[in-house]
């Protein structure tokens, strides 16, 4: 597995990470995910299953891992297997992240799943309990999702605390989120706290069907920013699972090149997004072992002309493709 600088920040990146939004909780948005975990969504099992697919993930040279104050308990699973394995901090980059709250209580028919709060208090509160957590592992932290709507970027008391944690070495960054991703990333890189930029990473959403944020995230990388992509299969929608019969076209489109490439889809799309040059560690959100095996073999290929060609017709409105994503049920 390759390994490359994230931007500016110095922190050593696989091409690959894995990240535990569905392997810390029972409930998820990836298609299929209620049959991956099978009869046994407890705790225990959860854990059990997120251990086997981390030393899959370690053996495979993966060393970024992404978790998150909303992953249920993935932060803790994590955190459980990284020491126990004694994992060398040196070793390993763990990106976490603060700003929605875990509320499903460990059922997936659960009304609400997650609450977003982007305040002073919660960001205090929830840097305690990731450092409990991932003490001493944590060299990137993140705003979960923001977006204009709700100021943090205009929160002088969070990001001078944001900046404060940058002082003691702590790398900080942002997730983005929905048809705004652009304009979010712009605004954050024009933030200076004392003579340095605040944020030397942003994790986007990128893949065939949502590029918007491409041009703002080429520009982010060329000024140094670290660049994450999250939910390059698009939550299993650029799977094989995706039975929606609009999407049929595209599929059958994905199927054609997967086999004359002979590799999976999933490998296909992953490696499409890994050729973007301004793509640093793209994140598998693999559920199994062979997930993760299949996912792996799309950081080796090298895509052909008459593929990327072809894969330029499945694209989305953003407006299309975001409306598509709130649909998608938990579990």
């Amino acid at each position: 597995m390759e390994l490359r600088t994230l931007g500016s920040t110095g922190l050593s990146v696989s091409r690959i990470g894995l990240g535990m939004a569905a392997l810390g909780r029972p409930g998820y948005i990836n298609l299929g995910h209620r049959q991956d975990l099978g009869d046994d969504s407890g705790e225990e099992a959860m854990e059990a299953r997120a251990r086997e697919i981390l030393d899959t993930a370690w053996r495979s040279e993966i060393r970024y891992f992404d978790v998150a104050r909303s992953y249920g308990l993935g932060e803790q699973f994590l955190g459980n297997w990284l020491t126990d394995r004694g994992i060398s901090r040196e070793n390993v980059t763990v990106g976490s992240k603060w700003g929605y709250r875990y509320t499903a209580n460990w059922k997936v028919d659960a009304e609400v799943h997650e609450v977003k709060e982007h305040t002073l208090p919660m960001l205090k509160k929830q840097w305690s309990e990731s450092v409990s957590l991932l003490d001493g592992y944590i060299s990137l932290y993140q705003i979960h999702s923001a977006t204009m709507e709700s100021g943090v970027l205009e929160n002088k008391e969070i990001l001078g605390h944001l900046a404060g944690l940058r002082d003691k070495g702590i790398r900080i960054g942002l997730s983005l989120t929905g048809t705004g991703q652009g304009e979010v990333l712009r605004k954050a890189m024009g933030i200076i706290l004392d003579g340095s930029h605040l944020f030397e990473c942003v994790q986007a959403t990128w893949n065939l069907l949502e590029r918007s944020a491409g041009p703002a995230l080429a520009a982010a990388h060329a000024a140094g920013v670290g660049i994450i992509i999250k939910e390059a299969l698009a939550n299993g929608r650029l799977t094989d699972r995706n039975d929606d019969p609009d999407f049929a076209p595209k599929l059958t489109l994905l199927r054609e090149e997967s086999e004359r490439l002979t590799v999976s889809v999933d490998a296909l799309v992953i490696a499409a997004t890994l050729a973007e040059p301004f793509a640093d560690t793209v994140l598998s959100g693999a559920t199994s072992t062979n997930q993760l095996l299949s996912n792996l073999i799309g950081s080796r290929i090298a895509l052909d002309a008459d593929a990327r060609s072809r894969l330029l017709e499945i694209v989305e409105s953003p407006n299309e493709y975001w409306a598509k994503r709130r649909t998608l049920p938990w579990n």
